[in-house]
Formats: C-alpha cells, structure tokens, sequence
C-alpha cells in the first residue's frame, strides 16, 4: 500500500505555470519581448470547455440530435483559459482592440503564426501531444 501513497492529492507534484515568447511586437521598456504566462488545466474544467463548445443540430431526415464540437471554439477558449498573463479578460485590453470577449481578443491581437504558435505552448503545457493538423486548422 505504501506505492499508492504518492497517488494521493497532496503527494502529487503539482504543475507550473511556464513563461513562452509567443510574439516579438510585445516589447517591455528595455525592448525585450515580454513573455506570455501559460497554466496547465485539470481534464475536469478540459472537459467543461469541451462540452460549452458542443454544437446539436437535428437531422432533417431521421429527426435525430446529432452532436459536433466546433474546434476552433474549443482552441480558442481553451487558450484563453490557460493564458494567466497577459489576462484574456481584461476589458481595457479588449477595448483597446475593439473587441468583446476573449477569444475575439486573442485572434485580433495575435497574427496567424502568433495564434498557432500560442496554441502549440498551451498543448504541450497541458500534456498534448501537439498534432499538426489542428495546428493547421488554427492557422486558417
């Protein structure tokens, strides 16, 4: 019993939050790129974002609920909810790019290869293996 031990919450080696360059064009005053705060997400609140991205459409021949996840929403709330700095929600900043929420903050202020590779750190801070084809997909 004594190896079950190192399973228990307050044995396991808890996760930190990693700091990433995720664009050059955000500069502190010593014009170093100021680097982006990534946490790790437990798989219970993974799965909340998951399920908030379910989209249920009923299929018009056999009157069944069919059940698809929208991934670019997937992606794009779960970045917002693993980014810690700079904070997603900040309404000054979401202002300051003419947007409203979030994920629309993170697609405005971010270029294409920024967002994917924004998306490349969370992945591999939470545990995925990063596959190519949602990268891709992130991109467009």
């Amino acid at each position: 019993m004594s190896g079950l031990s190192a399973f228990l919450s307050q044995n396991a080696i808890q996760t930190e939050n990693e700091e990433h360059i995720i664009s050059k064009r955000f500069i502190d005053k010593s014009g170093s790129p100021i680097p982006w705060e990534i946490r790790a997400i437990d798989e219970d609140f993974n799965e909340t974002i998951r399920k908030s991205c379910i989209k249920r459409e009923r299929d018009k021949k056999t009157r069944s609920i069919i059940e698809t996840t929208d991934t670019e929403m997937y992606l794009a709330k779960l970045m917002v909810e693993c980014v810690v700095f700079p904070n997603l929600k900040d309404v000054e900043l979401q202002e300051s790019y003419g947007v409203l929420g979030a994920e629309a903050l993170v697609k405005k202020m971010l270029t294409a290869g920024e967002y994917s590779e924004l998306l490349e750190c969370v992945q591999k801070v939470n545990g995925f293996d990063v596959d190519d084809d949602l990268v891709d997909e992130a991109k467009n």
